[in-house]
């Protein structure tokens, strides 16, 4: 029965202060009743307050990471996150070619809360040309969608038509998250599968600063539920289920955007 038990991994850079990046994912993914293994790509030195430095490991040790997982774990599914800079996200593209670690949900970091670049300007066209193809689901926010598709998107036929577009890249199933949409009581994420079936997931918008990491952890609970062997569309609706959750419990931690509370959709028992 060795390595029966699901297994994820996350591809991304560290939080320091816990609520993003590697730290929430590994949370997410805990929460969700899988194993997680982490491939760290940089290290930041952040807070809720922002990101005050960070920086990309060598590229050997990011190799090494790739070859001692595959070497040991058997990992369902996986997620890659920050990346850096145009370098790092090919060598993680190198080894996502390289190693199977099953379907892989791109969340094409770009921008941290606090406005800190988390992805130098000339990686953009090296995430959109080569990570992009990979994902079997993406996970941009507008700001990040609007960066690959070149599109403004400021209405929902906007969000339709800009999902089309990160289709046509080679994402197969798109989910473009809509809370930076100027929508005052709702939150309205859209969703495109990759078998032409389309389905907006809307939540009630939860007046609070305290939504650090929601991307990630997003991404990483559909990772899981991948790695669980849900299909994309039930993975996608329990990820959006888990990060209602968790912003509506909050928990008071730091003096700036907050993190979310990781536990708080097991509370109720719901698993």
């Amino acid at each position: 029965m060795t390595n029966e038990f699901p297994q994820t991994l996350t591809i991304a850079g560290t939080d320091s202060g816990g609520g993003a990046g590697v730290m929430a994912d590994l949370k997410t993914m805990q929460e969700r009743n899988v194993f997680s293994t982490a491939v760290i790509v940089a290290v930041t030195a952040q807070n809720t307050l922002g990101v005050q430095d960070f920086m990309a490991l060598p590229a050997k040790l990011i190799n090494e990471q790739f070859a001692s997982l595959a070497a040991d774990f058997k990992i369902r599914a996986c997620k890659t996150g920050m990346l850096a800079d145009a370098e790092h996200v090919r060598l993680v593209v190198a080894n996502l070619k390289k190693y199977d670690f099953g379907p892989l949900t791109v969340d094409p970091v770009m921008i941290a809360k606090g406005g800190a670049a988390l992805l130098a300007n000339d990686a953009v066209e090296t995430v959109k040309q080569e990570l992009v193809p990979l994902a079997d689901v993406l996970t941009p926010n507008l700001p990040e969608a609007e960066r690959l598709t070149g599109l403004t998107i400021d209405s929902a036929e906007q969000m339709e038509a800009a999902a089309v577009a990160l289709q046509q890249m080679g994402a197969k199933n798109v989910l473009l998250k809509g809370g930076h949409e100027a929508t005052p009581d709702k939150a309205s994420d859209f969703v495109l599968l990759a078998d032409g079936r389309s389905f907006w997931l809307t939540a009630p918008r939860i007046d609070t600063v305290r939504t650090h990491g929601t991307g990630d952890t997003l991404s990483s609970c559909i990772t899981a539920e991948l790695a669980k062997g849900a299909d994309f569309e039930t993975a996608i609706r329990l990820g959006k289920d888990y990060v209602t959750a968790a912003i509506a419990h909050t928990i008071e931690v730091g003096h700036g955007h907050g993190p979310l509370n990781h536990w708080a959709y097991n509370q109720g028992g719901v698993l």
